[in-house]
C-alpha cells in the first residue's frame, strides 16, 4: 500500500540544487494525495516562480517516486511558488518581498530599458513585479511603457493620501514622470531628489509584491546611497556596454556598492548593446562596440556576467511604443531577459535562504 510516509521517504531523496537539501527537509512538498493503489500528486513549492530548474526538480521527483514506490505509479506534480523575503524587510514595505536595483556607471547605455524588460521577464514568469522609477532628473519608464500624461489616483489609508501605482502589463509602475509635466525640468538639489523618492516609495500603495525593480540614475550620488538605505535591498544588478569608457565607470558603480557604508550585494552585470543581430541575418553577430569588455569587467571585480543583450531595430521601435520587447518570449530579446530573469530570482532565492 502506498502511504504518505513512503511518499515523503522517496521524495526527501531529491535536493534542491541551490539549497542543497532535500525538498521535504525544506518544507516544499505540499498537498501529498493517494487517489489509488497506482495514482498519486502532490504540490512543490519553489522559492521563485522563475526558478530555472523547474523542470529538472519535477522529473527528479517523478524518478524517486517510480524508484522507491515502482514505475507503474502516476505522479502528478503541481509546480508552484512562494517568493522567499529578504530578511531585512521594513514594515513600512512589509508587503515588498525583494527589492532589485538597476544602475550603470554612466548614461547612455540602456539602462532604464534593461529595468523594464526584467522587470516584464520577472512578471511573465509569474511573478508579482513592480518598477519604481528612482531617476528624478530623467524619468523613462513612463515612455518605455506607454504610460505618458497618465494620471494618479489617491487613495485615503489611516488619515493620509496614498498614491496609487499605475498597471501596465501585469506590472505596478510608479514614476516622478507621473506627477510633473514632461517637458519640465527638475532642477533640485540633492536632498529635495531624495525627499521626492522618499514620498514615491514610501506613499504610495504597493500591495503585495514579490520583486520591486528600482530604475536608478546613471552614475554614483546621493540618491543611489539614499535608496540602498530607504529600501531592503536584496541586490544590484549594473548595466553597461562593451567600451572601456562604459566598464570603466560601472566599476566605479560596483564598487560604490560594495562600499561598507552602502553594503549591497551586486548580483552581476547585464552588457547591454553587446552585438549587433540584423533582423534579416538572425545567424549572425556583429560587434560594433567591442568584444569581451563586460567580461573582463566581471571577471576582475568578481561577480556574475547575467547575460549579453543584443542589438535589435525592434529593440528601439518596441520602447518608443512603450511595448517592452521582452513581452515577446520566443524573440532572441525575450529569450534573453527570461534567462536573465531566472538567474536573478535563483540568486536571490539562495541568499535569502543563507540569511534567513
Amino acid at each position: 500500500m502506498i502511504t504518505e510516509k513512503a511518499i515523503l521517504h522517496a521524495l526527501s531523496h531529491v535536493d534542491d540544487p541551490d539549497l542543497k537539501k532535500d525538498l521535504v527537509t525544506l518544507g516544499m512538498v505540499k498537498n501529498v494525495v493517494i487517489h489509488s493503489e497506482n495514482k498519486i500528486s502532490f504540490t512543490v513549492v519553489l522559492t521563485t516562480p522563475a526558478c530555472p530548474l523547474k523542470e529538472a526538480i519535477k522529473n527528479a521527483c517523478i524518478q524517486a517516486i517510480h524508484h522507491f514506490l515502482g514505475k507503474h505509479i502516476e505522479v502528478h506534480i503541481d509546480m508552484t511558488a512562494n517568493v522567499t523575503e529578504n530578511k531585512n524587510q521594513k514594515e513600512a514595505l512589509r508587503g515588498i518581498k525583494n527589492v532589485i536595483l538597476v544602475g550603470s556607471g554612466k548614461g547612455g547605455v540602456g539602462k532604464s530599458t534593461v529595468a523594464v524588460n526584467l522587470a516584464t521577464a520577472l512578471s511573465l514568469l509569474g511573478a508579482k513585479v513592480g518598477i519604481l522609477d528612482a531617476d528624478i532628473y530623467g524619468p523613462s519608464v513612463p515612455i518605455l511603457l506607454d504610460l505618458q500624461g497618465r494620471q494618479l489616483l489617491v487613495e485615503p489609508q489611516n488619515g493620509q493620501n496614498k498614491m496609487l501605482p499605475l498597471e501596465q502589463y501585469g506590472m505596478k509602475v510608479m514614476s516622478i514622470g507621473f506627477l510633473v509635466p514632461p517637458e519640465q525640468a527638475l532642477a533640485w538639489r540633492g536632498p529635495m531628489a531624495s525627499k521626492a523618492l522618499h514620498q514615491l516609495i514610501f506613499d504610495t500603495l504597493w500591495g503585495e509584491l514579490d520583486y520591486l525593480v528600482v530604475d536608478l540614475p546613471p552614475g554614483t550620488g546621493d540618491i543611489h546611497i539614499s535608496i540602498s538605505q530607504m529600501l531592503p535591498v536584496s541586490g544590484a544588478i549594473i548595466v553597461t556596454t562593451p567600451q572601456q569608457v562604459a566598464t570603466a565607470d560601472s566599476l566605479k558603480a560596483i564598487t560604490m556598492f560594495q562600499n561598507p557604508h552602502v553594503n549591497v550585494k551586486v548580483l552581476g552585470i547585464i552588457e547591454n548593446m553587446a552585438f549587433f543581430v540584423p533582423d534579416d541575418a538572425p545567424e549572425k553577430k556583429y560587434f560594433i562596440f567591442g568584444k569581451g569588455g563586460a567580461d573582463k569587467l566581471a571577471k576582475f571585480a568578481k561577480v556574475e556576467l547575467l547575460g549579453q543583450v543584443p542589438i535589435q531595430e525592434q529593440i528601439a521601435i518596441h520602447s518608443d511604443k512603450g511595448k517592452p520587447l521582452a513581452l515577446n518570449v520566443d524573440n532572441l530579446f525575450g529569450k534573453t531577459f527570461q534567462q536573465i530573469a531566472q538567474q536573478i530570482a535563483q540568486q536571490i532565492a539562495i541568499l535569502n535562504f543563507k540569511f534567513s
